[in-house]
C-alpha cells in the first residue's frame, strides 16, 4: 500500500516522524511520503524511521500557494530537503505564517477571547523549522475552553467567512512549481476535489504542474475517476494519499484506507528521472 500524503508533528500533524512511520507500518504501508505544510523538517527523521522499518520513503511536501485570495494546496515529491533554494522559500512561508497566527488571534481579543500568542507559537519560535497553523490556535482555543473541539473552533472562529479568519499570504501556484522543481522535485495538485476549480488545472500543467492527487481521502469514486481521466487528458502523473493528520480535525482520514496504484508511483519516478 502506498500512501504519499501524510503530516507530522513538523507542521499540523499530532505524530511525530517517527510515530507517524510505526503507525504507517501496522497499517500495512510499504511506501510512505511525509509532506508538512512548507516545512520538510520531519523528513529526516521519517527516512530514518522507514529505514528500520522497511518501508519506502519518499521525500515531499505541501506548499500552500495562492491564487485570487484562495489556498491552492501544492505537493512536492522526490525532493532534496537539503536544497537551499527551497529552505530560503520556505522560510518565507513560514515567516508568513506565524504572522497570520498573529492577525488571528489579535482578532480573537477584540471578540473577547484573550490567546497568549507567544504561547501559542512557542513550538515554532523553539524550532522555526515547524509550519505554525490555525489547528495550533484552535487547540489552544479548546485548552482554554472557548470551545469544545477543534472543529468547534474552525466552525465557530477560524473558517473563512468566520470572525477570526485572515487570509493567507503566499506565492502564486506558478512560483511554488518552479520552487518544487529547483528542489528536484515533481509538482502535484493536491485534493482538487476541495479546491473546486477544475478549470484551473490546464492552466496549471502548461505552467509546469506535474500531476493530480486523483486519490485522496475526499474524493469518492466518481471524483477519482474524473481527476484520473483528467491527468490522463492532460499528459500528466497521479498521485494519491490519505492527508492524514491524526487529528479529529482531519477525523475522517484513516491510514491503509487509500492507496496509491503501484503502477501509478511507477509512473511518478519516470517523471522525476527525465527531469
Amino acid at each position: 500500500m502506498i500512501d504519499l500524503h501524510l503530516h507530522t508533528t513538523a507542521s499540523d500533524g499530532r505524530c511525530t516522524p517517527a510515530e507517524l512511520v510505526s503507525r504507517a507500518a501496522a497499517a500495512g504501508l510499504t511506501t510512505i511520503a511525509v509532506t508538512d505544510h512548507d516545512t520538510v523538517a520531519g523528513c529526516a527523521d521519517a527516512a530514518n524511521a522507514c529505514a528500520v522499518a522497511g518501508l519506502t520513503f519518499v521525500p515531499g511536501i505541501e506548499i500552500t500557494a495562492i491564487r485570487f485570495g484562495g489556498d491552492v494546496h501544492v505537493l512536492g515529491y522526490f525532493i532534496d530537503p537539503e536544497s537551499p533554494p527551497l529552505k530560503t522559500f520556505l522560510a518565507t512561508q513560514r515567516e508568513q505564517r506565524v504572522q497570520r497566527v498573529r492577525d488571528m488571534i489579535g482578532r480573537l481579543r477584540t471578540h473577547g477571547i484573550d490567546l497568549d500568542a507567544e504561547e501559542v507559537l512557542r513550538p515554532g519560535v523553539e524550532d522555526s523549522t515547524r509550519a505554525a497553523g490555525r489547528p495550533w490556535i484552535a487547540r489552544a482555543l479548546v485548552a482554554k475552553g472557548y470551545v469544545a473541539s477543534t472543529g468547534e473552533a474552525f466552525d465557530k472562529w477560524l473558517s473563512r467567512g468566520r470572525p477570526a479568519f485572515v487570509p493567507r499570504a503566499g506565492a502564486t501556484p506558478q512560483e511554488v512549481f518552479v520552487r518544487i522543481h529547483e528542489a528536484g522535485g515533481l509538482a502535484s495538485l493536491a485534493h482538487p476535489g476541495l479546491l473546486e476549480h477544475d478549470d484551473w488545472i490546464p492552466e496549471f500543467a502548461a505552467a509546469g504542474l506535474d500531476a493530480i492527487e486523483a486519490h485522496h481521502t475526499d474524493h469518492d469514486t466518481l471524483m477519482t475517476a474524473t481527476y484520473i481521466a483528467l491527468a490522463k487528458r492532460l499528459n500528466v502523473g497521479i498521485s494519491g494519499g490519505s492527508d492524514y493528520h491524526a487529528d479529529d480535525e482531519h477525523g475522517a482520514a484513516r491510514l491503509g484506507v487509500v492507496s496509491l496504484p503501484r503502477e501509478d508511483l511507477d509512473d511518478l519516478s519516470r517523471r522525476h528521472r527525465r527531469l
